[in-house]
Formats: C-alpha cells, sequence, structure tokens
C-alpha cells in the first residue's frame, strides 16, 4: 500500500423515472471511492432486481442489464476491496429475504465492533453469506421481530460503532442513515419531485438534482411515496467529526462536504503551507489529482510559479488499489510521468496530500531528480499519519505506516527530499472554519471505543 486506499461510495435514487439510469451515471461520478466492484439494486414496488459485479462501473453496466433494473427506486455503491473481502459475494448493494419484508443494503464505512457482533449473531443461529460488516446491520435488523421496521432499524444502529453511511431499500420505503459522529458524508438532493441521495455532492451535478441538505450525525430519514421526508434522531449523542481525509484526500474537489468546497479546503492548505515552510524554489507542481489545489494555493501564496510537472496517464487505475504490491510499486511510472523540460535544472516545490508508506513520495522524489531537478521540496498538505484507521481507510496496522515508525528528518532522508514539512493538525480546523475533524490517523484520538480484534497489539509502546 503506496496511498491511502479509499473506503466506498454509495447513491441512491427514490421516486425518480429511470432511476437505474441515473444510479449509473451517480456512481460514474463516485467511482474514484472505489474502483474494485460496483452493484445496483432497484424495485418497482412488487419486486427487487439487482446487477453487480467487479470491477468499473463501465465495464459492469450496459442499455442491456440496466434495462432489466425496473423500478423508480435504486441504490447503488462502488467499492474498494480489502483483502478479506473480495469476491462476488461481497458486492453491495445485498439483498435480503425475510418473512417480515425483502430489503437491500449498501453501506459506507466499516464497524469497529463487527467481530463481537458477528460471533454474537452466530451464536443465536444467524448465517452469515459474506464477510462484509454490512451483513450484521441486516442481521440485526431481521433478528428483531417484535418492533416495525423503523423502530428495528433504529435499535440495530445503536448497536453497532464505528463508521457508516447506510442505505436501505424496501419495497416501498428507503432509510438512509448516518453514524453518530458523523465520520462518513452522506446527502440529500432533490430531482423532479423525487430524492437523491449521494456519498459526495458532486454525483448531484451529474444527474442534475439539487442539493437539500447533508444528513445529520445520529440521523435516520425515511422517504416514503406521497409523504414529506421523516427524519428520527437514534442517538441522543451526537458530533460532527468528519474523517480529515475526506477533505484532504478523498472527495473529489468538486464536492462540498458539510458547507466547504473540497478544492477550497485543499487551496487553503498550501497557501498555510507556503506561510509556515516558504523556501527558495523555481516552479511548484503538485502529483495529481488531489494534491493540484494544494499546489494552486502554495504558488499564489509564495509568488512561485505553479506548473503542470507531473501529467498522470488517465488510462491507469488508481496504483494504490491495485491487488498486489508488485503491481502498485510498478504502476508508479506507469501512472506518472515528468514533464522534463519544465523541470530540468529548477529547484522543485512538490505538493502532496499525505505519505503513508513513503515508496510512492520517494519514486515521485527520484523521478524529478532524473528529469534534471536541481531540488525537490517536498510539502504535504496534512499532518503525519502515525496512527493506523479503523473506520473504512485501509491503514489497520502500525507497519503500513512509514511516520508511525520514522521522524520527520528519518521520512526526509528516506524518500530522498531536500526539505520536508507537514501541515500541523491544527490547520486543518482552521481551514475548515470547523471546530470538531476525525483526527486520529494524526493524533491518536480515536472518537469511538476500539475493539481488541481490529487492532495490531504487537507494536509497542504506541498506546
Amino acid at each position: 500500500m503506496n496511498k491511502i486506499n479509499e473506503e466506498c461510495g454509495v447513491f441512491g435514487v427514490f421516486n425518480c423515472e429511470n432511476a437505474a439510469e441515473l444510479t449509473y451515471y451517480g456512481l460514474h461520478a463516485l467511482q474514484h471511492r472505489g474502483q474494485q466492484g460496483c452493484g445496483i439494486c432497484t424495485t418497482d414496488g412488487a419486486d427487487f432486481y439487482r446487477e453487480r459485479g467487479e470491477g468499473l462501473v463501465i465495464e459492469i453496466f450496459n442499455e442491456k442489464n440496466l434495462a432489466k433494473l425496473k423500478g423508480n427506486c435504486a441504490i447503488g455503491h462502488v467499492r474498494y476491496t480489502t483483502i478479506d473481502g473480495e469476491g462476488k459475494d461481497n458486492v453491495q448493494p445485498f439483498l435480503f429475504r425475510h418473512h417480515t419484508g425483502d430489503f437491500s443494503m449498501a453501506h459506507n464505512g466499516n464497524l469497529v465492533n463487527s467481530r463481537q457482533l458477528r460471533m454474537s449473531l452466530e451464536a443465536q443461529g444467524s448465517i452469515f453469506q459474506t464477510s462484509s460488516d454490512t451483513e450484521i446491520l441486516a442481521h440485526l435488523v431481521k433478528m428483531n421481530r417484535r418492533k416495525d421496521r423503523i423502530d428495528a432499524i433504529g435499535e440495530a444502529l445503536t448497536m453497532i460503532e464505528g463508521a457508516y453511511a447506510f442505505l436501505i431499500l424496501t419495497q416501498d420505503k428507503m432509510y438512509v442513515c448516518r453514524d453518530k459522529n458523523g465520520l462518513r458524508p452522506i446527502s440529500i438532493g432533490k430531482l423532479n419531485g423525487g430524492y437523491i441521495i449521494s456519498s459526495e455532492t458532486c454525483a448531484f451535478e451529474v444527474v442534475g438534482a439539487n442539493f437539500v441538505r447533508d444528513v445529520d450525525p445520529g440521523e435516520m430519514i425515511i422517504f416514503e411515496k406521497d409523504k414529506e421526508p421523516e427524519s428520527i434522531l437514534f442517538s441522543g449523542e451526537f458530533a460532527h467529526k468528519m474523517c480529515a481525509m475526506e477533505f484532504v484526500y478523498f472527495a473529489r474537489p468538486d464536492s462540498d462536504i458539510e458547507g466547504v468546497n473540497v478544492h477550497t479546503f485543499r487551496k487553503k492548505c498550501g497557501k498555510y503551507l507556503a506561510q509556515l515552510a516558504h523556501v527558495e524554489a523555481d516552479i511548484v507542481i503538485g502529483v495529481p489529482d488531489s494534491s493540484i489545489s494544494g499546489a494552486i494555493g502554495y504558488a499564489e501564496e509564495s509568488g512561485i510559479p505553479y506548473e503542470i510537472g507531473l501529467i498522470k496517464n488517465k488510462y491507469i487505475g488508481r496504483t494504490f488499489i491495485q491487488p498486489s504490491q508488485e503491481l502498485r510499486e510498478k504502476g508508479v511510472r506507469l501512472k506518472l510521468s515528468p514533464v522534463r523540460s519544465l523541470i530540468s535544472g529548477k529547484r522543485v516545490v512538490l505538493l502532496d496530500d499525505s505519505i503513508v508508506r513513503g515508496t510512492t513520495s520517494m519514486h515521485i522524489v527520484r523521478m524529478l531528480k532524473d528529469a534534471g531537478a536541481k531540488e525537490v521540496h517536498v510539502r504535504i498538505c496534512c499532518p503525519p499519519m502515525r496512527h493506523p484507521c479503523f473506520y473504512g481507510v485501509d491503514t489497520s496496522t502500525y507497519d503500513e505506516l512509514i511516520n508511525a515508525q520514522l521522524d520527520v528528518e528519518e521520512v526526509r532522508k528516506m524518500i530522498e527530499a531536500d526539505s520536508l514539512f507537514y501541515l500541523p493538525e491544527e490547520y486543518l480546523l482552521k481551514v475548515g472554519n470547523r471546530k470538531e475533524l476525525c483526527l486520529a490517523c494524526y493524533n491518536g484520538k480515536y472518537p469511538t471505543h476500539l475493539y481488541q480484534s481490529k487492532i495490531d497489539f504487537n507494536v509497542e509502546h504506541k498506546f
């Protein structure tokens, strides 16, 4: 893993014509959140129709199979596949048949108490068909026989711990649920009298929907035909601890997260880096695509010209989510190419969003120096990532994080940069004009209780 792996993306359509086609375009807009599997499930009020597979949205769906997905309501999902989550059976949305009513479900995030809940449910007779956390909520809902569906979902949500944005589709309703800490984004838009739900607002532009609002932390919204959406707070405790990496890296720059534009956020990060760590240089460049905004901000603030010094091959998938480490490492040079005529003989400021293992940064610095750069000064748009994430980002051990093993100067030497500077933690709050963010991957202050099954306790002195 050279870079961070994204979580997943969810998209929903309620009471709109051509729901499957709208979901197809919505998932295409969210493709950056997961490139190894996708699916769509629809309902016409009488039955469910589903298509899913391993691959990109454009590879799985075509006019023929989209035409089979009938109905005006749909949910869709794009996913990043973890090592224990491979195979078509783990591709969402899931579809569950039950005597109390069939339903489909899609989920973005990760549950930190999944193992404990799974063991408890299996002891009570549940049989799991997948290794996904998502299926746990379905079993919790199904086991609650004495309550109606809204109460059953609400009670089940209080039993799970972690980060999540759930979409649940029944034959006549859609439920949208967000975790009590607001770790994952989920927003609502309106289109032709119906509703669109998306992990990111960029998908609203693609399908022509108008943004309405974000789903609040600890909130469940119920959509039902011919009724106004109903809002229920299933948790009495809530916080606005959005994952900082959504702003720094995961989200598309044209998305707005809780009222803050992602491009603007990243650009301001670059401006602060220029103020805090100015260096004499000839050009500023960014690592495509998520660091371009930061590079523009650095250039504007410093007065050093911005140049497109690295070209991304748009036909190569994100190297860090390829299934083997060997392919990831070989993919760096396939993915990025230096513009030699712009770089040769120049002192370069290189903006990047983060450093995980450090190998990609090292390859890029070497690539620039091979292209003739006199100096390469690396500026990172977030603090050092020193702690694992257990909320859907695939950094679950300290061994995967170079900043957990080395100090800043040691990392600088390892990546062969002439200088290295990280944006301090407090500036992420300042940039977003926020009082809260989840900064656990930087400072180890996790917003939820953690469970031993999710943590590598072999690393000493980290707790």
